[in-house]
């Protein structure tokens, strides 16, 4: 099974407000997406980052436009997800499946480019989105437009898939694809339903920690950002175990991965020599 990560864009925001006691200086963080060449499920896609559908796209209503002024992301054309399946010989329609981490804009505003895709995601997070008011929804982040007309048909939940005990300090989950390859790990605290996925059986376990924190540093070295990071959290008390929980996985040897970090992994497309097959 091979693993490649490409930065859909860039965003830039100033360090103190994503790493506790940081300077004024602007950090520029990547929007990373994932691919995976699964033996058995073919390609697979773990979110898509940002497209020019939450950027520029007809459907967009005032609220998306007036984030995407304030974020402002410069997408990356050379690694947008469409360019990055042509390099691998792939199309939007040989996608099967797409791991939807959580349900901000920056994960899931290419969902509609893949129209044979299913979406595993939180079920008990859609049940909330639709629980909710529009109003709600918009508090935290999560834009109505951007979903797929039939997403919730071609929803498979995590509920559905079967449970694998935490032992030691690799944490358990939710199998997602039936051979222990592929763990879903509950991640509270920065979106609703939030999960990472933990590759354990590679020889350094990894574990892809989407926005549990937007710095490796700032889980590393516990500067974890406080006021006003902590407003756009679902559940900001819940930051700091599950970064405790990732920093126990670290001190027993296995690899995390952020979406944001700017630093290049060797699991990044533009430091990777990996190729599909």
């Amino acid at each position: 099974m091979k693993i490649v990560f490409a930065n859909s864009a860039w965003v830039s925001a100033a360090e103190r407000l994503i790493l506790r006691g940081g300077s004024w200086q602007s950090v520029r963080l990547r929007v990373r997406y994932g691919l995976i060449f699964h033996p058995a499920a073919g390609p697979v896609l773990v979110d898509t980052g940002y497209t020019p559908e939450a950027l520029s796209g007809e459907r967009r209503g005032r609220m998306l436009r007036l984030y995407g002024a304030l974020l402002k992301p410069e997408l990356n054309a050379a690694e947008q997800v469409l360019p990055v399946l042509r390099r691998f010989g792939l199309s939007p329609d040989d996608i099967s499946t797409v791991i939807v981490t959580h349900f901000h804009a920056d994960h899931i505003s290419g969902l509609s480019l893949f129209r044979n895709a299913r979406f595993i995601a939180s079920d008990a997070a859609w049940a909330h989105f639709k629980a909710h008011t529009p109003r709600q929804n918009l508090r935290h982040g999560v834009f109505t437009e951007l979903f797929p007309p039939d997403f919730e048909t071609r929803l498979d939940g995590l509920s559905s898939k079967p449970d694998v005990e935490a032992r030691d300090d690799i944490p358990g989950g939710v199998d997602l694809f039936g051979d222990g390859s592929v763990i879903a790990v509950d991640l509270p605290g920065h979106a609703d339903g939030q999960f990472g996925l933990l590759f354990a059986g590679i020889e350094r376990p990894l574990l892809y920690a989407v926005d549990v924190q937007w710095l490796l540093k700032a889980l590393s070295e516990c500067r974890t950002p406080g006021f006003p990071a902590t407003l756009i959290a679902e559940d900001a008390e819940a930051i700091e175990p599950t970064s405790a929980m990732l920093r126990r996985f670290l001190a027993a040897g296995g690899e995390v991965m952020l979406c944001h970090d700017p630093a290049l992994t060797t699991y990044d497309l533009a430091s990777s020599d990996l190729e599909a097959g």
